[in-house]
């Protein structure tokens, strides 16, 4: 993953906020129901800011926070030994409807036809589903390949802020309709990536 080499930079702001919420006894399903409403809201932004372009800050904001919040939720579960299987499930459900609510809004409002939109949904739930195969297949979880989540939620945050500052089409799309085309082509190189990696390492 292109953005892994950033964690320890992210890790400065996470882990004192971790340490807020760890102190007042946040506990970390809480967060990452956190997560996915601001996930929801940024959904429906997107959807909107075609007609609302002030929108499209809006929801890229809203991503970072998705991205925050789904980060701090396993820091804050190790930090307070509150790790479980159960909370481990739900974060994993949780980021699969955050992908679908982010992704498929800025679809279904436009800014790319439905057949590039379903490509990248699909390519980003396959890239995930490999990544927790592995980790059934005894073989870790995987997160390797060119476009983890961390980048493609880099791409979809930096897409919106440029967007809402310059929302004209360059060659056919706007700025958020190339990150969701680029999103397409590379999670299905990730995908591809993945089969590859869990393939030979079977027996």
């Amino acid at each position: 993953m292109t953005f892994n080499a950033l964690r320890p930079v992210a890790s400065r702001v996470i882990d004192p906020l971790a340490d807020f919420f760890i102190r007042y006894e946040v506990s970390p399903d809480t967060i990452s129901i956190v997560s996915l409403i601001c996930a929801f809201f940024a959904g429906l932004s997107f959807y909107y800011s075609p007609v609302y372009n002030e929108l499209t800050l809006l929801a890229g904001i809203l991503v970072v926070f998705n991205s925050l919040f789904d980060a701090l939720d396993g820091v804050i579960a190790r930090k307070s030994n509150r790790a479980t299987p159960r909370g481990d499930f739900l974060d994993h459900v949780i980021d699969r409807y955050s992908d679908v609510f982010i992704i498929c809004s800025i679809f279904f409002a436009g800014y790319v036809s439905w057949q590039i939109g379903v490509a990248a949904i699909v390519g980003v739930l396959l890239t995930s589903y490999l990544g927790t195969q592995a980790q059934a297949l005894n073989l870790g979880r995987y997160y390797g390949g060119i476009m983890g989540r961390a980048d493609r939620l880099v791409v979809i945050i930096l897409a919106a802020f440029a967007n809402s500052i310059y929302p004209a089409s360059i060659a056919g799309f706007t700025i958020l309709g190339w990150a969701v085309v680029l999103i397409a082509v590379t999670s299905h190189i990730t995908a591809i990536q993945r089969i590859i990696y869990i393939w030979k390492r079977l027996d």
